[in-house]
């Protein structure tokens, strides 16, 4: 597999700081707590720290200059005036790249930065070495990367785990790599209880996606009870929710290799579940809020099974997508994730009710209090790395979530999720200095904050694109987003170039 990278490229998106002083003036202030926007603020960070911010005027009155924060000598400013301002970007979920899809880490960050995501949880990927070089390249920001947090996967770089003994052991060794935590797929629950029991006296947080292997002795709550930490996805949350069953209802002719089959009835899964807001329905979801336990749902990376044309049609796929990427989403009986071997109206009406029972039970647990954030499990199903990420908000609000909501979902909830609340996720004082920089209202439109912009017509009947975001700011560095985009669609083309490649529809030819 052909890796692409940057190579010689011209390094204008490289960043400009840190700066002892940057002074972000005139912005309006959605600061991710849930409060509503205010403005015009002016926000002074001093060494990567906020130390000030101040609100300096009204809407449409001239602003008094001379009872705004003083610039000092070496600082920076960045005239905000009408824009607005948030927090960094947390994507729960997100694969730095992978070797089948040909997609190497500088491409991936890129599509990330572009779009305001500053943090990263990798669950699992190319191994623990792998991404603890990144890691400590981003935190110098010797690269242009997020901050990154490395969740390895359970059992990676050893062989098969089969005692307990075993799982704690492995556990203990990632802890002395570095590693921020474990993503798991499920295991024998004897082995699930130690691997989990040891994590949490290490301190170390943890994720899981509940793959069917394991799922009919070993669903969300045996997870959360265990210590668990976060969950991916959705898989066994309906199997906790089981009344009249233990196991799913599979065709007896079901392969779980058949990436088909797989899909198919798991899109049939919720509606085997409790119904919503019946008794046992309330009492896990009650059981589950107790334990402070957080929800990961990644609705974006399914939803090419509700509208498969949406998602391969998605419009930043002719400019952003590399070659091995688009090749790797196509119908394949290998490639994960690529199962349209004959897929369908009735598939995806399926699909639909699937979505509108989870998106009941996620809205629900967001409105008692529970933890809900963002993640975009980009790199299969047609989903482009931070592209899917804004899908991933929209998804959101369709859910029901208030778009504060959307937005607190994607920073401080990600923020405690993974323990560093007290230095990113919203803007306040003493924190990182990470934002993320708009020129039109997100909260408004959703989809200004796809690098690809939103459509709006003009009082002069023009069409336009606006949005997309200006400036991502990490650790103090402005990063100019458009530059970033502009980066990646050079790499593709090139990418494009070597081979005479055309993206073309499946099943059609030129």
């Amino acid at each position: 597999m052909v890796f692409w990278s940057l190579g010689c490229m011209a390094q204008s998106a490289q960043g400009d700081g840190p700066h002892t002083q940057l002074i972000i003036r005139g912005a309006t202030l959605i600061n991710g707590n849930g409060a509503p926007p205010r403005g015009p603020v002016d926000i002074v960070v001093e060494n990567n720290k906020i130390v000030q911010i101040e609100v300096v005027g009204y809407p449409g009155v001239a602003i008094d200059a001379s009872k705004r924060p003083q610039l000092k000598p070496g600082g920076k400013e960045l005239d905000c005036n009408g824009m607005y301002v948030l927090p960094g970007f947390v994507d729960m979920h997100g694969h730095i790249g992978g070797v089948a899809q040909g997609a190497d880490y500088d491409y991936v960050f890129r599509l990330w930065m572009a779009h305001g995501v500053t943090t990263v949880r990798e669950p699992s990927g190319r191994g623990v070495d792998y991404t603890m070089d990144l890691k400590r390249k981003s935190a110098k920001n010797d690269i242009v990367a997020p901050r990154i947090f490395a969740y390895t996967g359970f059992g990676q770089g050893t062989d098969p785990i089969s005692t307990p003994e075993m799982a704690r052991a492995w556990v203990r060794d990632n802890a002395k790599k570095g590693a921020d935590g474990i993503k798991f797929f499920g295991a024998p629950p004897e082995i699930m209880t130690a691997a989990l029991d040891e994590n949490k006296k290490l301190g170390l947080r943890s994720a899981c996606h509940h793959a069917q292997l394991n799922v009919a002795r070993w669903n969300v709550l045996h997870s959360a009870r265990a210590g668990l930490t976060s969950m991916e996805h959705w898989y066994g949350l309906p199997e906790a929710l089981f009344e009249d069953r233990t196991v799913q209802n599979y065709p007896l002719d079901y392969n779980y290799q058949n990436e088909q089959n797989r899909f198919e009835e798991a899109g049939k899964l919720w509606q085997q579940a409790a119904k919503p807001y019946s008794e046992h329905w309330n009492a896990v979801m009650d059981e589950l809020l107790t334990l402070d336990f957080t929800l990961d749902p990644t609705f974006n990376i399914y939803e090419a099974s509700r509208d498969l044309q949406r998602a391969r049609r998605a419009e930043w796929h002719e400019e952003y997508t590399l070659p091995s990427l688009w090749d790797f989403y196509q119908p394949s009986k290998i490639s994960h994730g690529s199962y349209w071997h004959d897929w369908g109206t009735e598939q995806e009406v399926a699909w639909r009710e699937n979505y509108r029972l989870w998106m009941t039970f996620i809205n629900e647990y967001k409105n008692r209090g529970g933890r809900v954030t963002t993640g975009s499990d980009s790199g299969f199903i047609f989903q482009l790395y931070g592209f899917a990420y804004i899908r991933e908000m929209e998804l959101l609000r369709e859910a029901g979530f208030h778009p504060l909501e959307v937005i607190r979902a994607a920073t401080l909830n990600g923020a405690e999720a993974l323990g560093v609340d007290g230095l990113i996720g919203t803007v306040e004082l003493g924190k990182l200095a990470d934002f993320v920089v708009v020129a039109e209202n997100p909260l408004r439109n959703l989809k200004v904050l796809y690098g690809t912009g939103a459509i709006k017509l003009t009082e002069a009947n023009e069409v336009v694109r606006v949005g997309g975001v200006k400036y991502t700011i990490k650790d103090g560095i402005v990063y100019d987003a458009k530059a970033l985009l502009q980066e990646v669609k050079e790499m593709v083309a090139r990418a494009k170039a070597r081979s005479n490649y055309k993206i073309v529809q499946p099943g059609l030819k030129e």
